[in-house]
């Protein structure tokens, strides 16, 4: 299905990961006449190379700008997102209540379309997820980590809206951890989740160029920030029908290719003992924020993509090793 051209399409968050790739593409769309963008910080979009855009600034938090930002809007695409943060009730308020926001202003400015960009988090680390998880598997919350528990609960709520608004089409897009040049978060998450074995090489990386260090043989999966922005462009262009998505690279990772990619050389420890040790640390009481990143390797969760590429038309352009090499060169 295509659109005819003259598209309004509003983001929220775009100078983001995901709204750095996502807007060129916008940008040189024949389809999308008209673009706004909305955020809290600073920008000229003409400095960024984005002559299209119209900038309003602004925050989730308040509806009143939100519906004067979607006033004229065919899509609405939904990026703002606190990922990294000790203050929980600010990250609820932009995070959950910002989106519920966000949502119902779309709604009310007649959109076509509503475009959220989820997590595979969604589904959260449980022991009876299945190895390859497809998009009719349930979203569940996680046990400690806050980022996967609000992700979880986010699906739930704006499934509930689009029930009380079926005029609008809802496209869900689960990533993986995002890479790239501009992935500023996974810059910081990457390192967390293999902090217990990285910490004790930190000092001597200054002096040496690899040093040996035991790294857990645990499976990830990655994505470039390029894949999901033209994963978001399809959504918006309505390629495909409206639903849940995942998406990822073709090629599964290991923790190894990303102690690789910081310049380390691992030494692989067995992956079982360490997602049995991270299931004990995950539950240990007043864990501290970051610290709960360790969840993510209690089971390790691996996405099937094979409904974005037959649905969507998708397909990822870099390999999970390929994205790493453009975020950590």
């Amino acid at each position: 299905m295509s659109e005819p051209a003259g598209l309004t399409v509003a983001v929220t968050g775009p100078t983001g990961t995901f709204g750095a790739a996502l807007i060129p593409l916008l940008e040189a769309e024949p389809q999308v006449e008209r673009i706004i963008g909305i955020a809290r910080r600073e920008l000229d979009p003409v400095e960024r190379g984005w002559p299209t855009m119209e900038y309003r600034r602004g925050d989730v938090r308040d509806p009143e700008a939100l519906r004067e930002a979607f006033a004229g809007a065919d899509v609405v695409v939904h990026l703002a997102f606190q990922v990294m943060t000790g203050d929980e009730e600010t990250a609820r308020e932009i995070n959950v209540e910002g989106t519920l926001n966000t949502v119902r202003a779309a709604a009310e400015a007649g959109v076509r379309r509503f475009v959220y960009a989820s997590s595979v988090a969604a589904y959260g680390f449980h022991r009876d997820n299945p190895e390859g998880i497809t998009e009719d598997w349930h979203t569940r919350p996680a046990g400690r980590l806050l980022y996967a528990q609000e992700k979880a609960e986010l699906e739930h709520l704006l499934l509930e809206t689009a029930a009380e608004h079926p005029e609008v089409e809802l496209f869900l897009l689960r990533p993986p951890i995002v890479l790239g040049p501009d992935a500023v978060g996974a810059k910081t998450i990457i390192p967390e989740l293999i902090a217990p074995v990285l910490r004790g090489a930190r000092a001597a990386l200054r002096w040496l160029p690899a040093v040996p260090v035991l790294v857990p043989d645990l499976p990830v999966q990655f994505i470039h920030q390029d894949d999901v922005a033209s994963a978001l462009l399809l959504c918006v262009l309505g390629a495909g029908p409206p639903g849940a998505y995942n998406i990822a690279a073709d090629d599964v990772a290991s923790l190894l290719d990303v102690a690789r990619a910081v310049g380390l050389s691992p030494i692989a420890l067995p992956g079982g003992p360490v997602a049995s040790a991270a299931r004990l640390v995950a539950r240990a009481p007043l864990l501290p924020a970051r610290a709960a990143w360790v969840e993510t390797l209690s089971y390790p969760t691996i996405m099937v993509t094979a409904k974005a590429k037959t649905e969507l038309g998708w397909r990822p352009r870099y390999s999970a090793i390929e994205s790493l090499a453009a975020t950590f060169d």
